[in-house]
């Protein structure tokens, strides 16, 4: 994963599409911050499993900042966050609809019924399930919906 970024960095040079640079070097460099972090050299490569989960802290911090953006009156920075996320989404797997959560959701329910005192870890049971493939905010919200 780390060496496609890379490669992929010189036809957005050629391309002079600076968002797609920019956010792409962004991305190697929280790769960097992510093996120093575990206190390995940088120069050392990062699991394709380490890389996922970096990706998808940047999009995650994209996504809140659009939030506060738009929720602050700042429509303009809005929208190079959503250029900026939408170059980190081309690495992430396609995410699970809402109704495939659904519907895995209401699956598992009617294997067990939910005591409601639990229903945090019901929440971590659904995400081991279904993986990485589902945004955690939408499997809670999903969740609470169906047991409201």
């Amino acid at each position: 994963m780390q060496e496609k970024i890379k490669a992929e960095i010189k036809p957005a040079m050629i391309a002079r599409d600076t968002v797609r640079l920019g956010t792409l070097r962004m991305i190697i460099a929280a790769f960097t911050n992510e093996l120093v972090t575990q206190g390995r050299p940088p120069t050392d490569p990062l699991s394709d499993e380490d890389c996922m989960k970096v990706i998808k802290r940047l999009s995650k911090q994209r996504k809140d900042s659009i939030d506060q953006f738009i929720a602050g009156g700042r429509p303009e920075l809005a929208e190079d966050e959503k250029a900026e996320l939408a170059v980190i989404e081309g690495f992430l797997p396609a995410q699970m609809s809402e109704s495939e959560i659904e519907n895995a959701i209401k699956a598992k329910l009617a294997e067990s019924p939910l005591d409601p005192t639990k229903k945090g870890q019901f929440v971590g049971t659904m995400m081991r399930e279904l993986g990485s493939n589902a945004d955690g905010a939408l499997v809670k919200s999903v969740i609470d919906r169906l047991t409201a």
